[in-house]
């Protein structure tokens, strides 16, 4: 006698809604939290300068059109631009991060540790040092940016290039942008040695990383590139969670994994590249904002882009705000304030990843 296959337990199905449901929810809770977080961030950056003013008075300042000319010029014309660039910044870095943690399935890639920050640095110092540029005289207000972008980009097409070779490995990858990262911090010391003094302050202020550079032309670029970005991978957030279960897994539910590593590291590049063109070398953003986001959020994409994006513009927010605070009347380059936040933050969370 044969037996008939048994069908699946309606409670059982049930109850698994129920979780998902309630997963859904606790994730959906999670991304408010954390936006509001931002927002608190956000509404402090604009609050703290060389004049104080309380949030009160930033938020009726935001809104009506009557509020006191001081206010209005200074939050208008200096700290806005400023303080979204940290919040457009802060998503774009941590995005490109996560997208590259994903698509080389290692919790050490990010734009700085693949030397796409230190390309940038390196071609920001050719058109500091040497006056080398690809743009006419009459664009010079973008041509360390475009020197800094290109070179960035050049080196993440390098690294895409070397990826296709056969037997290369997703380790060999990172160590590759390793590599690039002492190559071209090398090539920008010796362009440092041959700098006359103030072509060299210039240099070494670039490579600490700076959001006082950003107007709203520069903030509507990089918001613009972050939009499209991110429409790009939110298109790819089913593929991309199954390229977590593994590659042979994700290529047995049809996704395509070259074409998809191709697309995490050239887009990822792209959107770190621009942010790093404009404001300098930003570090640790993109590689400690996506870990924080996977412990509160898991690895759906669905929930883990936005997460990521609210990490890292908190973090970047949080960062403009210490940069204000930590020296009365002067301000700390930012890419100094994140470097210092971000070691002990990922050394924490090399430990709390060991203990588990």
């Amino acid at each position: 006698m044969t037996s008939t296959p048994s069908h699946a337990d309606p409670s059982m199905l049930e109850n698994g809604r129920h979780f998902y449901q309630r997963l859904s929810r606790k994730r959906s809770l999670m991304l408010w939290v954390m936006a509001l977080l931002t927002i608190a961030c956000f509404v402090l950056d604009l609050s703290l300068g060389q004049a104080l003013y309380a949030p009160g008075q930033i938020l009726r300042a935001l809104w009506d059109s009557d509020a006191a000319p001081a206010i209005h010029v200074i939050l208008w014309d200096i700290r806005l631009p400023v303080a979204l660039s940290a919040l457009v910044v802060g998503a774009s870095l941590a995005i490109a991060g996560v997208q590259m943690q994903t698509v080389l399935n290692n919790p050490l890639a990010s734009p700085f540790t693949l030397g796409l920050s230190a390309a940038a640095s390196f071609g920001a110092a050719i058109g500091l040092v040497l006056g080398v540029s690809i743009l006419p005289a009459a664009a010079v207000a973008f041509a360390i940016p475009a020197n800094a972008f290109l070179v960035s980009m050049a080196a993440a097409l390098f690294i895409h290039r070397m990826s296709r070779r056969r037997g290369i490995t997703t380790e060999m990858i990172v160590l590759l942008g390793t590599t690039l990262v002492f190559t071209f911090g090398a090539l920008l010391e010796a362009l440092q040695y041959v700098a006359p003094d103030q072509a060299l302050s210039a240099v070494v202020f670039w490579t600490m990383g700076s959001l006082s550079r950003s107007n709203w032309l520069k903030l509507g670029i990089m918001g613009a590139v972050l939009v499209l970005v991110w429409l790009a991978f939110a298109k790819q957030a089913w593929a991309m969670t199954a390229l977590r279960l593994g590659e042979a897994r994700a290529s047995s539910l049809g996704v395509p994994v070259d074409r998809l590593r191709l697309q995490g590291i050239l887009l990822g590049s792209l959107l770190a590249s621009v942010c790093v063109s404009f404001v300098g070398t930003i570090g640790f953003v993109g590689l400690v904002g996506p870990h924080v986001a996977r412990m509160l959020i898991g690895e759906d994409q669905r929930y883990l882009l936005p997460a990521s994006a609210l990490c890292g513009a908190a973090m970047l927010s949080a960062a403009s705000v210490l940069s204000k605070s930590l020296l009365p009347g002067q301000t700390l380059p930012i890419g100094i304030v994140t470097s210092l936040v971000g070691v002990p933050l990922f050394f924490i969370l090399i430990l709390r990843t060991r203990t588990r």
